[in-house]
């Protein structure tokens, strides 16, 4: 793997007034003990049957770390971590980390592609991965990973099905080996610093590969406390994750229940019923995930039967949060709704437990560091004034220093003064909170006229027979793109395309915010991330126009015909 200077690329500018952070001198490495040492009986760890206090999950991390050791993983070594929502997660995560060793996060949907992508930019040791995971049948391609890629010496298969692989070490043996490194696990750490590299974040996004984000101890839990601490969160706080701990919204969570010591709760399910037992069985206190899960729950038909009353906070991120959907929330669950916007390289930013409904509904908060700088960046690269849309550039002791071995993004990614250009169109109002206007590779080209897709969807979101909406370009001969609106309607209800035109002109669009083409759908697809998959949307739209047939088709009862076409009467 390169070097720590070739992992972070630059150096980031804290500035001269930097203060020390509260966790100085930890590494992620040293939370599970440092946890285990107060309240050792304490549960810290539910998935399913498996309930472990601290002392039984410091145990099992110890021991793996052990067994690690033993099959010949390094320090320093990238390690491959690709596991859904189960216990072995967080044992893997953290046994990696107590021998300074360096996971690779995999979201648990990942296939081949991008498997070996990362695995070949990374040059990692070693892979945790099941054998089976839904759908995705890993041991088909195993044995060609470990022949693409000579540094790839072990494969660690979990849950596995089939005992007769004599290239993978079943995770469960490694549990319960006898390893007789356990005594050196403390010598593993020596000299690691904070500074020094903790793990590895694929990008988020719907096109081309992943990019690598290398992080520190130090920027990642600059993150993780501040994250924390905007919500307020307490030790006797219930977490439940059901977005992916391959991803990062739920790896923050993962990393904050050992730092703030909260009991965390892994449901490997996104089904309504498997969510709403949980919250009443476990008394779930804390909910982070993304608004369509708080769509499918609020639409459950049968929540009524289960006691969500311990239920006291809910974050939503990963896409935007319609007004109505919080204002219902908040009306009919009577607990607070947080806003939040963030990605992998390292800026977070909340809504605050004290905030009007009115800056919960049309902001994201404001940055939870409060050492980390936000600008709003013009074409050129210049500072915008307050309430200028623009695109959003961060620095500061969270944000990460550069993508592993990509010079060239590098270069493109960082002002002159170390600022991140996060490709985020966005505003910062009066009060200094942020307001998310779209991503600006998203921007549809409307014959030179630069048109957002989240200000449409936001319209639509407010349209009463609408429940979800997702807005993408779609190829034209004449001005190169036009809008197309997938629309998924309410239970029952069956707007037109002129119907939804006439709504949004009453509602001030103008007519680059009306779409030229409506799909009518049951339902839209997510990325592993639970955001709107707008890259399968555009492959979508793009078979259509050439005259095959699309995969996201309408079935209904009227008609088993799929979308409906509307021409605006645009200039061209």
């Amino acid at each position: 793997m390169a070097s720590s200077q070739n992992v972070t690329g630059r150096q980031r500018n804290r500035g001269a007034n930097h203060r020390p952070d509260p966790w100085l001198g930890l590494t992620i490495g040293d939370l599970p003990d440092r946890l285990a040492d107060s309240e050792p009986d304490r549960v810290a760890l539910v998935e399913g049957p498996v309930r472990l206090n601290r002392a039984e999950v410091q145990k099992r991390i110890h021991q793996l770390a052990a067994a690690f050791l033993d099959l010949g993983i390094a320090k320093r070594d990238p390690v491959l971590l690709q596991l859904p929502n189960w216990a072995e997660f967080v044992f893997s995560y953290f046994a990696l980390q107590k021998i300074a060793a360096v996971p690779v996060l995999l979201i648990s949907g990942y296939g081949k592609v991008e498997v070996k992508h990362l695995c070949q930019l990374t040059e990692a040791t070693a892979w945790i991965v099941p054998s089976v995971y839904r759908r995705q049948e890993f041991f088909s391609w195993i044995g060609e990973m470990k022949a693409g890629n000579p540094h790839l010496a072990h494969i660690i298969s979990v849950r596995a099905q089939d005992q007769n692989r004599p290239f993978l070490a079943r995770f469960e043996e490694l549990l319960s080996r006898h390893c007789p490194h356990t005594g050196q696990l403390a010598e593993c750490t020596f000299g690691l610093r904070p500074t020094d590299l903790a793990h590895i974040l694929p990008s988020g996004g719907t096109t081309g590969l992943p990019k690598a984000i290398p992080r520190t101890h130090a920027d990642y839990l600059s993150n993780v406390y501040y994250l924390h601490k905007a919500a307020d969160m307490q030790a006797n706080d219930v977490c439940l994750l059901v977005v992916p701990v391959g991803h990062n919204l739920a790896l923050l969570n993962v990393v904050g229940a050992m730092l703030f010591g909260y009991r965390l709760v892994l449901l490997d399910s996104t089904r309504p019923a498997d969510i709403c037992r949980v919250i009443e069985t476990e008394r779930v206190t804390y909910f982070p995930t993304v608004p369509s899960l708080i769509k499918r729950v609020l639409e459950f038909d049968r929540r009524g039967e289960f006691d969500l009353t311990s239920l006291q906070k809910i974050s939503a991120g990963g896409e935007p949060s319609a007004p109505e959907l919080v204002e219902k929330f908040c009306r009919e669950l009577n607990c607070v709704y947080i806003k939040e916007f963030g990605m992998s390289e390292g800026l977070l930013c909340r809504t605050r437990l004290d905030d009007t409904l009115e800056t919960i509904c049309a902001t994201v908060g404001k940055p939870v560091c409060p050492e980390d700088e936000t600008r709003i960046l013009d074409e050129k690269g210049e500072e915008l004034p307050v309430e200028t849309d623009g695109e959003l550039a961060a620095r500061g002791p969270g944000i990460f220093a550069g993508y592993l071995k990509n010079p060239e993004e590098n270069r493109r990614a960082f002002t002159a003064d170390g600022f991140f250009r996060t490709g985020d169109l966005a505003r910062i109002d009066d009060s200094g909170n942020l307001r998310i206007t779209g991503r600006i590779k998203d921007l549809i080209n409307r014959g030179g006229e630069k048109i957002s897709p989240a200000q449409i969807e936001g319209l639509l979101l407010s349209h009463p027979d609408i429940v979800d909406a997702a807005v993408v370009g779609m190829p034209d001969a004449a001005l190169g793109e036009k809008a197309c609106a997938y629309v998924r309607p309410a239970p029952h209800k069956s707007p037109t395309p002129e119907a939804i035109k006439a709504f949004l002109q009453s509602q001030g669009a103008s007519s680059l915010l009306i779409p030229e083409r409506f799909e009518f759908v049951d339902s839209l697809p997510l990325t592993e991330a639970g955001k709107h998959n707008k890259k399968a949307l555009r492959e979508d739209i793009k078979q259509k126009l050439e005259g095959t047939y699309g995969v996201l088709t309408r079935k209904s009862g009227r008609k088993n015909t799929v979308c409906s076409d509307h021409e605006s009467s645009r200039k061209s």
